[in-house]
């Protein structure tokens, strides 16, 4: 049997009374990619928000690795659930010092022979290193953001529409990064995304969520051939539905 990474025991997420994710029970499988599509608003970054503890479950219980997440530290669960953001926080200071932010924080230094490994594996040369952050292109910020989030050698990587602004060039170094990231290192991937051919092109397992409930999760080349009408709909008419 595949692991599970993170595991949905009956969960749900409301504000106001107002239900933002339905109860739910699933699992995203340790070293696949799982991408999340479905139309705006069906709650797909509070369902990775969820997956790191940036906000809580109303009611439910979410399992880590097979521990259940109020069990562990803020810092240690952030550690191991890594988060990547289509605008992500650049600061206004060089590439190492957004490298090394992660290690500043808990009171420890990223050394320059770390750096240069951490570019190297998303495919920045040394130079970029002592360049200031801010000057990079959108494709290279990006690719910063997630080797800022390797620092933490995270088990489990939360990717959440890091492509969407990028020029095709970039979308494709990108997706190459990843899926790359997964083979060597056997990272977890939820990956966010609104283009469905990168949804079946990228991922192991594919989720539809709709109004807050999770409408199909399955092998991504069923979920692609499924006789769910609500999938079927989707896939014709696109993040319209």
């Amino acid at each position: 049997m595949i692991e599970q990474a993170i595991h949905f025991n009956n969960v749900a997420f409301e504000v106001n009374q107002s239900k933002i994710i339905h109860p739910l029970t699933s699992s995203f499988f340790k070293g696949k990619i799982t991408t999340l599509i479905g139309p705006s608003g069906a709650g797909k970054t509070t369902l990775l928000k969820l997956c790191n503890g940036l906000i809580s479950a109303t009611s439910g219980t979410i399992f880590i690795n097979g521990q259940p997440m109020q069990s562990y530290e803020p810092t240690t669960l952030r550690r191991i659930v890594g988060i990547a953001l289509q605008s992500a926080p650049i600061l206004k200071s060089t590439v190492y010092e957004n490298l090394a932010l992660p290690r500043k924080l808990q009171h420890q230094e990223l050394s320059k022979e770390e750096a240069f490994q951490y570019l190297n594996d998303v495919g920045l040369n040394e130079d970029f290193l002592m360049r200031e952050a801010n000057d990079l292109s959108g494709g290279q910020k990006q690719k910063l953001s997630i080797a800022r989030t390797l620092v933490n050698k995270s088990d489990i990587l939360l990717l959440d529409e890091i492509t969407s602004a990028l020029d095709p060039k970039s979308v494709r170094e990108i997706e190459q990064l990843i899926v790359e990231l997964n083979r060597r290192f056997g990272t977890t991937i939820i990956w966010i995304t609104h283009n469905i051919e990168q949804a079946k092109k990228l991922g192991h397992y594919t989720w539809l969520l709709k109004n807050g409930e999770l409408i199909e999760a399955s092998e991504t080349e069923k979920f692609f051939t499924s006789a769910n009408p609500i999938v079927q709909q989707f896939l014709a008419r696109g993040n319209d539905v």
